[in-house]
């Protein structure tokens, strides 16, 4: 009954600002960045409303994305849906809804065009 689940997000959009990469303490490379990805219909005023979407990259996507992508960039993102909670300083739970990328692909530049997936 749960094998046929299917979780998976294909995000056409612009990046809201550069990469932020870093590394993990065993040295995994790990990205976060935001996709404003635009609606496909207009609002009651007429205009394109944008969504604002977080997601991670991880390992080779991760510095290929910070490597070659700035904000701007049009880029291309397939992975899944991953939600999450942790408890902040407060003590307050926060939950977090995010894509974990399994590959990317740069749109519109000469330079780069390819898809670069997790190892």
């Amino acid at each position: 009954m749960w094998r046929n689940m299917i979780n998976q997000v294909v995000l056409v959009g612009r990046l809201t600002k550069d990469p932020e990469l870093r590394y993990t303490a065993d040295g995994a490379a790990v990205a976060n960045i935001t996709l404003a990805v635009a609606r496909n219909f207009r609002n009651a005023e007429g205009r394109v409303d944008t969504d604002f979407v977080p997601c991670v990259l991880w390992r080779k996507t991760a510095e290929n994305t910070a490597n070659y992508c700035r904000k701007g960039s049009m880029i291309a993102v397939t992975g899944r849906v991953q939600t999450r909670n942790y408890e902040n300083k407060d003590g307050q739970r926060v939950y977090v809804t995010e894509v974990v990328a399994e590959s990317v692909r740069f749109i519109g530049t000469s330079k780069v065009n390819e898809w670069f997936e997790h190892a």
